[in-house]
């Protein structure tokens, strides 16, 4: 199981980005657009959060073996990872905001390392936990978005 929270791979990545964008003001368009997809990425996060703290069950990503509940239901009904999806989108927003060809590689870097990293333990813990009830869930739900792989 990873040991460093994903919150610190997403601030990681956003000094990244800081340290790779370009020194020049965001016009309205791109500030218009971050702002955006800022909000919708901290609805996705607050709606997870919510979700969680409604059904009393662990929002720690380094013990998931801790789920005492399985939460498929409002945002988790689109994504199995709507706190992982949200810190990639304001990782994402943070680019736009800043501009540059460079600010997406840590947001690819922060997608990659979650996925490859963190998920994967999560997921083993889950179908220890909950069984074909986790496997059913995972077989109608994404991991990170319906466009993407599930």
């Amino acid at each position: 199981m990873p040991v460093v929270p994903p919150p610190v791979f997403a601030l990681a990545a956003g000094v990244a980005q800081h340290l790779l964008a370009p020194e020049r003001p965001a016009g309205r368009p791109r500030r218009i657009a971050a702002a955006a997809i800022a909000a919708a990425s901290l609805g996705l996060d607050a709606g997870a959060m919510a979700a969680f703290r409604r059904h009393h069950t662990t929002v720690n990503p380094l013990d998931p073996a801790q789920a005492s509940t399985m939460v498929t239901g409002g945002v988790f009904g689109v994504t199995r990872n709507p706190m992982y999806v949200g810190m990639a989108g304001l990782l994402t927003a943070h680019a736009v905001r800043r501009g540059g060809w460079l600010t997406p590689l840590p947001v690819a870097a922060f997608v990659v390392l979650i996925d490859r990293l963190q998920i994967p333990a999560e997921e083993a813990a889950m179908e220890r936990n909950f069984g074909e009830a986790y496997t059913d869930y995972r077989a109608r739900v994404p991991r990170w978005l319906p466009v993407g792989p599930r």
